[in-house]
Parts: C-alpha cells; structure tokens; sequence
C-alpha cells in the first residue's frame, strides 16, 4: 500500500434515499450485498495485505466502486461499506494520520453511494463497523475474548464510528460481533451520533463464537430505539433460519441476516474447503420468521445476491395474489 500525504478526494455524493431505512424495513424487506472481499478478488485485486479490501479505499478507491456496482446490478437495496477492517491503528502501521485515516473512512461511504446512484431507485448504504478482532488481522472475529474491557472496546470503536457517521450513511453496520460485550461496547461508542445501526452477531449453532447464549446476545439490543435490526452474518447459512427466528422473538425487532457460503477456511493451505450450503431459496423462510434485511457475507456473490433477489420477488407476486400488485420486496 501506498502511503500518501493525504486520500485525494472521493466521489462526488450522491443523494440520499428519501425514505429513512428503518421505514423502508417497515414496508417490506430489503435485498443486501454479499461478500465485498470475493467480489474483489473476482475483479482481480489482491487481498493478501493485513488491511484486507481496506487497503483497496487508499489505493484503488475505483476497484471498490466497481464491486458495489455489481451487487446494485444484481438487485442489492442495501449496500454495505468497504470499511469492516478499516481502523486508526491499522492505517497508523502504514504511516497514515488520524486526519487521513477519517477521510478514508468516509470515502468508504462515498464510494458505496456512488455505485448507488445508478440503481434507478432507492439504494441505502450502511457504513461497515467490523469487530476488534477483524482489526488484528487473525481471525479474532471468531473467537471474541479478546482480554480486554468494555470500555477499552468502546474507546477503540469510537473514532471509526465517529467518522463514518460524520460522511451521513444510512445506518451503521456493527456487524461480524463475536461477543456479547463487544456489543455493548459498540453501542455505547455509537450513542448520540446520530446515524441508525444494526447489529449482528457470527454465530456457532445457538451461540456466539465466544460461547454466550445468542438470546442473551441479542438481548443487549432489545430495548435500545437507535437500533433498527439485530441479527447475524458471516454464519454458516444452516444456523440461519434458527437465529432468524430467535432474534425476532427476543428483541421484537426486524431482522438482519446475510450468512456466507458455508464453506469452510483452511488457514494452514490458504484455501477454502468444502461444499457451499448458501440456498437463495432459503431467504422466503427467513422472511416469513421476521428478517427484513436479508443477503450474503464471505463466499457469496453477485449471482447468489440476483437469485436471492429473484426468490423474494417471486415470493411476494404469489403473496399478493393474482389481481393485486406485488409488495415492496426490491426487484433483481
């Protein structure tokens, strides 16, 4: 990575959706994007440095435009930013200031409304808020417990927060959450700044990867009105459904969820391992159990993003019913 003196700026921004998210999840469910990083490497870039497709928001802001287009075109009414492993520290280790580094972090968001903008309808972003252990760049996000307070988490999340939310996305994505403290520890760095969030969890079966009970992980967000989703992501999509349907009775929230392709990860050969479990077709029970925001994580692309898209569609004309219009859902 380069190390310039300072981001040149990012697009131009694009306008906002009139309808705030959280009432648009009202009326019906959202398609997301899948996997950013696969998208990437799909279009040729290299992800192998620490700072993963964050590194690609100084380098190559252009690359990450491209790979938000492609899901907008696969049907994505929700685009989620290219800033999960972005942090002060990590940009710090490749000489960038704090100055710097927020510019970067709002380019993230600008880059995303960019692709937007040639949707031809409504399309919201969502700033992505990564866990501490994606920052460590060792699969920490796995595993939680990092040996470190709330408060010491609150104090690291706060700036990323702070300067995503200043570039105004429409929500903020604390997402990939190993740990129910970590949880906490987000939504108290996020209080007061004004932006809607929604928080998901990567889960292990009825558990978080720390270990915790995931009704009790979900209750961290029952009662806070700044939240607008709770759900899970980076799962494998067989532990789907469940936690659907769990987080929809604990918190009585919409529900957000984008599980990656079930595959699995062979750190010591460097490759995935596996058959995909991803179904687009498992999306309408999704639906029917409560979840509002629904796509793919790691391993799931464009493709996958346009049959999910296809299935909802398809799943509100038959609800409809012969005669009427079909509901809100987006269309692929």
């Amino acid at each position: 990575m380069s190390t310039p003196p300072a981001p040149p700026p990012g697009p131009a921004p694009a306008s906002t959706p009139a309808l705030p998210l959280a009432d648009a999840l009202a009326r019906g469910p959202l398609v997301l994007d899948g996997g950013l990083s696969n998208q990437l490497q799909a279009q040729g870039c290299d992800l192998s440095d620490e700072l993963w497709s964050a590194r690609l928001l100084a380098d190559d802001p252009a690359q990450v435009e491209a790979a938000h287009a492609a899901y907008v075109r696969a049907g994505a009414r929700v685009l989620i930013t290219g800033s999960y492993q972005a942090s002060h520290p990590g940009f710090a280790r490749r000489g960038l200031g704090g100055a710097e580094t927020d510019a970067l972090l709002r380019r993230s968001v600008a880059l995303a409304r960019a692709a937007a903008g040639a949707a031809g309808g409504p399309v919201w972003v969502a700033a992505s808020v990564g866990p501490y252990g994606a920052v460590l760049a060792d699969g920490g996000e796995y595993r939680g417990r990092y040996g470190l307070t709330v408060a010491e988490l609150e104090r690291f999340h706060r700036p990323r927060i702070e300067a995503l939310a200043a570039a105004a996305p429409d929500a903020l994505a604390l997402e990939t959450v190993p740990d129910a403290d970590e949880a906490e520890a987000l939504l108290r760095a996020a209080a007061g700044c004004g932006v809607p969030v929604w928080l998901s969890y990567t889960v292990a079966g009825p558990r978080t990867r720390a270990g915790q009970p995931l009704a009790d992980a979900f209750a961290v967000a029952a009662g806070n009105e700044q939240v607008i989703a709770v759900g899970v992501n980076c799962c494998d999509p067989r532990d789907a459904a469940p936690a659907v349907r769990l987080a929809a009775r604990v918190t009585g929230k919409p529900v957000v969820v984008y599980p990656n392709s079930g595959e699995g990860w062979d750190a010591a050969r460097g490759t995935w391992t596996g058959e995909t479990a991803f179904d687009p077709a498992a999306a309408r029970a999704w639906v029917r159990d409560g979840a509002r925001l629904v796509g793919g994580c790691c391993r799931v692309g464009p493709a996958e993003i346009a049959a999910l898209a296809a299935e909802l569609a398809a799943g509100a004309g038959r609800e409809a019913g012969p005669g009427t219009e079909p509901g809100p859902e987006p269309k692929g």
